[in-house]
């Protein structure tokens, strides 16, 4: 029987990580700094968990297994993995500057696929910024440059950041989350990332951490990237409309404010998945309720049906 799977998320604790994680979401870790939740991923470096039901204790690539891939809809038939991943991340510290390759590149050489993602910022301090491409239009060799010197950061755009914003991050972007932000993100299945600049840091081994130069000069777009903000309203139901915040090839994502109740279906195309950023709700599927709180995300396999979700809550809502 098809239900509503609950994600028990696996979390990482990269230097640059805070303490928001902890706090505001109630991620368990040992860890004093909580980077990363992995909230639904299927990836090897860190596979979410299900947390309820008669799969409870399974991984949701076990599941997926066991039940066939047709869980992820029509629109995943030609997936030979699950497609998408998404986290929450609390960037107490500048993130490195970085780049992910396009999918043939990382097909190539990395054995798996790209990365385009999305962000999606639930928080920001004051002044808080992100890199976002480069400024103008450069060369390989000024980019090679810029490295060798250490310049990378002047050469790229500085994107002041609030609640709210919603950034696109295709592959071959040059991008780096900056200190006091913490956002969702919305990324394809991958943890290829070419670090490029790490101000020198060193990692919790006290080695400098390491960099991937030459093969983030092959995939870096030398083209400003513009920022467009494409929101637009969009109905899942009769009783469901939605913010539309980015449709990709890769996936289309939502945010969605409820408060009472609507209801939704889980048809053939997609399967769906949300996690809750504020707020509290109810999901109920066949009579059954599954309450769930801000930091909890859910994986619903594409066919299972109608389910309601009720309640007072932001959540950021994923299909194919």
């Amino acid at each position: 029987m098809l239900y509503p799977l609950l994600m028990q998320a696996p979390v990482k604790d990269y230097i640059w990580g805070g303490t928001r994680l902890r706090e505001k979401y109630n991620k368990v870790s040992t860890a004093d700094k909580l980077a990363e939740s992995w909230e639904l991923s299927c990836h090897p470096a860190g596979p979410s968990v299900i947390a309820n039901g008669p799969a409870k204790g399974e991984t949701l690539e076990q599941y997926l297994e066991n039940k066939g891939m047709a869980l992820l809809g029509t629109k995943g038939k030609d997936c030979k993995n699950f497609p998408i991943m998404i986290k929450l991340i609390d960037a107490k510290d500048n993130l490195s500057v970085q780049v992910h390759p396009d999918d043939a590149y990382a097909l190539k050489n990395e054995g798996e696929l790209g990365k385009t993602e999305m962000w999606y910022v639930i928080d920001a301090e004051p002044g808080a910024e992100l890199l976002y491409g480069v400024e103008k239009e450069i060369t390989r060799q000024e980019l090679a440059d810029s490295l060798k010197n250490g310049t990378i950061t002047e050469i790229c755009h500085h994107a002041p950041v609030k609640k709210g914003d919603v950034f696109f991050i295709p592959a071959g972007t040059i991008h780096a989350i900056g200190k006091g932000i913490l956002l969702a993100e919305v990324q394809e299945n991958s943890n290829t990332t070419y670090r490029l600049y790490d101000y020198g840091r060193v990692g919790n081994d006290g080695k400098p951490r390491q960099l991937h130069v030459q093969q983030g000069t092959e995939v870096c777009s030398l083209k400003p990237l513009p920022l467009v903000d494409k929101r637009q309203q969009a109905a899942l139901s009769s009783d469901c409309t939605a913010e539309l915040l980015v449709s990709c090839e890769y996936f289309n994502t939502y945010s969605i404010e409820l408060s009472g109740a609507n209801h939704l279906k889980a048809d053939t195309e997609s399967f769906h998945t949300f996690t809750v950023l504020e707020g509290n709700l109810v999901l109920t599927y066949q009579g059954e309720k599954l309450p769930m709180e801000a930091g909890q995300s859910v994986f619903l396999p594409a066919n299972m049906g109608e389910y309601a979700i009720e309640g007072q809550a932001h959540l950021i809502f994923t299909t194919l």
